[in-house]
Parts: structure tokens; sequence; C-alpha cells
């Protein structure tokens, strides 16, 4: 059985040119998306794991942290790039 390896840094391009981010119900659909974007590129750990749970947990934390200041930005700035690209920041 061969093992691959993951990406060093995982990331995931999180559209939302179809969203009005002008709107409370655009920003909500936004941050669903980030929310699994950041799941995707941190992955998961098994129950028994418990440090990979904990490098997860904060792989997402600290990857939910950037997403949310790049949406900020693209909320203000509504007509701006519809793009927003996730990387996890773990090495």
């Amino acid at each position: 059985v061969l093992a691959q390896s993951a990406p060093a840094n995982p990331s995931v391009a999180v559209q939302h040119r179809d969203l009005d981010l002008r709107t409370e119900a655009g920003a909500k659909s936004l941050d669903r998306r980030i929310w699994r974007a950041v799941v995707e590129v941190c992955g998961t750990a098994s129950d028994f794991d418990l440090k990979g749970k904990n490098d997860i947990r904060q792989c997402r934390t600290d990857t939910r942290a950037l997403a949310s200041r790049q949406a900020e930005l693209a909320i203000a700035d509504a007509a701006g790039s519809q793009v927003i690209q996730i990387s996890s920041i773990r090495n």
C-alpha cells in the first residue's frame, strides 16, 4: 500500500460572484461557503488521534480567522474580486 502525502498548503477557491454581499443573506451564505472550505483544507483526524484532533481544531481556527478577514474586505467592497482563496496555514 502506498501512502500519499497531502499538499503542504492545500487551498480551495470560494466563489461569491453569485452572492449579493451587501445583504445579510449574502454574507451568511459566504460564511457557510468559507466554513466548508476551511473544513476541506484542514482535513480530519481519527477520533483516536488526540494530537491530530487538536491540530485540526487549531488549523480550522487560524484558517477561518484569515479567511474571515478576506471576506470582510470582499463585503466592504462588494464590487471587488469575486473569489476568495482559502489555504491551510499548516506547514
